[in-house]
């Protein structure tokens, strides 16, 4: 009986249905969210903009994925049975996953922030003229980071700047990054510059865009562009204001500890307690699964005997960089500490001091066949026993932050002025709140000198002791401060290609790795302070002859874009 009711009530609803009036059925559904109906309220657009925020979390961008390129420079090392190993190697091409995905996700961040700015000024909205700028400039902000992000990864990107509607809107040229800079990613950041706040009153507005981060991103531009008036005076602005200050604990600016603090200018908001059971690595637009506000950074950085992955391993560079880097003995920061503050949160060599993962430092496994040391910046060594299985970590991402700042004024004014004394304060400024000497320090009891901490003295036996001048602390700012204070933070390969020293780079890494392949044995003397065991690594064996600028400076146009994209004209 219960089956022949359901076909009776089944036939009963279709005849009602197809016997409508077609005013009826032309009727809108007045539960259904659509184009038409939903750019009105304030929530509306905080919904559209939640999405644009949203695709900052994608691993490629801020995530998991940003790993394969940290392997891409000289700060990091991996071992062949990794994926990342095509990064190391510079081996890698058009249809490399991260090569497609960073590129995909970018767009969609680029198409959710064009939909919120093609409706802001839809007839129906009732937002303020207040609100619409705000909207619009945290819109702008995004669009051009996602932009710069393609222009500085790819050289240049294919410019959307409005929602396709026809077929040929989709057919579009790929343009340089100067195209890109002076068409979409400037005038984005001016309007953002214009309509943002310095600050956010409410305190879930924490990760907002604001005035601070569209200034620095626009003094960055123009950094990369070498238009060092520009740069200069943009990141004097943000200086000025005071809004920022340097945290006191370095660490706090890669750990889930005070986050949003007052050193971070622009940074993506990550939870291990939203959306349990959701794996670090699920984005917001995977088909098949729900999205994770977790991050899977933290297990891909981790140690493997402590349930990570240990994708990102420390170069030998940036390990001897990092026990160099001579603490202050007068700076109580330090508190009896064997390697510097900044050392101790980024790396684990053997030695280092206290518990790693909960253990003393070394009394587990690792630190063999080459691997000298790991890398803790963004694992969750300092809190957790071991790093959860589901790739979930609550370690924000920080993009822009006060330190890099300083760094990136005191390379505009030393380029601008050939101003040696500013470009030292605001490195000293870096160097005292991480507890070392600072450049001033040394040159005050060396007559004038600096030692260049770039040079391996493992290999060369000392550190030359130079005078200071636009070369030296230039060298000083590129080989030594920005890498040691801003390793694994998505800047290197950057700065390596815009600086065109590449080759350069990579060339005399591997001299030295030839030397410690030469010179050493670690299967039977791990000397210190490296303490290498077993196995000297060959982190820059096929990198050092296979780079060059036009094939690996920028990834190549991923596969799946050139198969869709007739504009391409390739």
């Amino acid at each position: 009986m219960k089956s022949i009711f359901k076909y009776l009530s089944m036939a009963w609803i279709v005849t009602i249905l197809f016997g409508c009036e077609d005013a009826f059925l032309s009727q809108t559904n007045p539960n259904a969210i659509t184009q038409e109906t939903f750019w009105r309220t304030s929530e509306d657009f905080d919904r559209g903009l939640n999405t644009v925020y949203g695709a900052l979390q994608f691993s490629s961008i801020s995530g998991s994925d940003v790993s394969t390129e940290m392997v891409q420079s000289d700060m990091g090392g991996t071992e062949s049975w990794y994926a990342h190993y095509q990064y190391l190697e510079l081996s890698f091409n058009d249809a490399s996953p991260h090569v497609q995905n960073k590129w995909n996700q970018c767009y969609i961040g680029i198409f959710r922030a064009n939909q919120v700015i093609e409706n802001i000024e839809n007839p129906a909205s009732q937002l303020s003229e207040e609100e619409m700028k705000l909207v619009e400039g945290q819109a702008k902000f995004l669009r051009a980071f996602y932009y710069f992000t393609l222009a500085h990864s790819y050289g240049g990107a294919v410019i959307h700047t409005s929602i396709p509607v026809k077929g040929e809107d989709f057919h579009q040229p790929f343009q340089n990054k100067e195209r890109v800079t002076s068409d979409v990613i400037i005038p984005d950041l001016e309007n953002a510059i214009a309509n943002l706040p310095q600050e956010w009153g409410n305190s879930n507005d924490m990760g907002r865009a604001t005035w601070g981060a569209a200034t620095s991103l626009l003094a960055k531009v123009y950094l990369y562009q070498q238009d060092w008036a520009k740069a200069k005076e943009l990141f004097k602005e943000v200086i000025d204001s005071r809004i920022y200050s340097l945290v006191p604990n370095v660490r706090d600016n890669y750990t889930h500890e005070n986050e949003f603090n007052e050193e971070s200018i622009f940074e993506v908001s990550y939870s291990e307690v939203l959306k349990p059971g959701t794996s670090g690595g699920q984005t917001d637009d995977t088909p098949w699964a729900a999205g994770s506000e977790a991050t899977g950074l933290g297990r891909a950085m981790g140690q493997l005997n402590f349930g990570g992955w240990n994708t990102v391993l420390a170069s030998y560079y940036l390990h001897e960089l990092m026990i160099y880097d001579e603490m202050d003995p007068e700076n109580v920061i330090n508190n009896g500490m064997r390697y510097s503050q900044r050392a101790h949160g980024t790396i684990a060599p053997i030695d280092a001091d206290g518990l790693y993962y909960g253990v003393p430092t070394g009394t587990k496994g690792g630190w063999a066949f080459g691997q000298s040391a790991y890398v803790k910046k963004h694992s969750n060594w300092y809190h957790l026993e071991i790093e959860d299985p589901q790739d979930r970590s609550g370690i924000n991402f920080r993009h822009i932050r006060l330190a890099d700042v300083y760094l990136m004024y005191a390379e505009a004014v030393l380029e601008a002025d050939g101003n040696v004394q500013e470009a030292i304060t605001y490195i000293d400024l870096v160097r005292k709140r991480a507890g070392v000497l600072t450049l001033s320090q040394y040159m005050e009891d060396n007559g004038g000198k600096f030692p260049q901490l770039h040079v391996s003295k493992e290999v060369h036996g000392s550190h030359p002791m130079v005078d200071a001048s636009v070369e030296t602390i230039r060298t000083h700012l590129r080989m030594v401060e920005r890498p040691v204070e801003l390793c694994f933070e998505g800047h290197r390969w950057k700065d390596l290609v815009r600086w065109g020293i590449v080759k350069e780079v990579l060339t005399q890494h591997r001299a030295d790795e030839v030397w410690r392949l030469e010179n050493l044995d670690p299967a039977n003397n791990p000397l210190p302070p490296m303490n290498i065991r077993e196995h000297i690594r060959r982190d820059y064996a096929v990198s050092s002859v296979n780079y060059t600028p036009s094939a690996h400076d920028y990834y190549p146009i991923p596969t799946s874009e050139r198969q869709i994209n007739n504009g391409l004209g390739l």
